[in-house]
């Protein structure tokens, strides 16, 4: 493999106001609303869709992503774990329980691979973070 194995990561919501609230506040971030992507004539991408990405760069390290609400796509846990990379993972952690969402595990060491936390959001996704420090 040439390059990163994950190369777009989305994470399904049911409200995207609340979940876009959540991400950009735990993150410091602001996310961009994308188009839905075009359909060949006849077919559609499943009825209703909004995306909205997280910042990216072509030039950055890691995987670019978006938060999808899709008619039919439930979000919550038992689907893939996002970690996100943070200058010191506790500092998101608690942003997204003062959020709305929840901290599943603290910040924890990983041995020489740095520290990760476990939180939910206010969709019933986990998504990890992960700090070196």
């Amino acid at each position: 493999m040439k390059s990163n194995p994950v190369g777009w990561f989305e994470i399904y919501v049911q409200d995207m106001a609340r979940a876009k609230t959540f991400y950009e506040t735990v993150f410091q971030a602001t996310l961009e609303q994308l188009p839905p992507p075009p359909m060949p004539e006849g077919q559609s991408c499943g009825g209703d869709m909004e995306m909205w990405t997280f910042p990216m760069s072509e030039q950055g390290y890691g995987a670019p992503g978006a938060l999808i609400r899709m008619e039919g796509v439930p979000s919550g846990t038992g689907g893939t774990m996002v970690y996100f990379s943070c200058e010191d993972c506790a500092v998101e952690a608690a942003r997204a329980a003062e959020s709305g969402g929840s901290v599943s595990h603290e910040k924890m060491p990983i041995g020489e691979h740095g520290f990760i936390a476990i939180v939910e959001d206010t969709e019933g996704n986990v998504i990890g973070l992960h700090s070196m420090h």
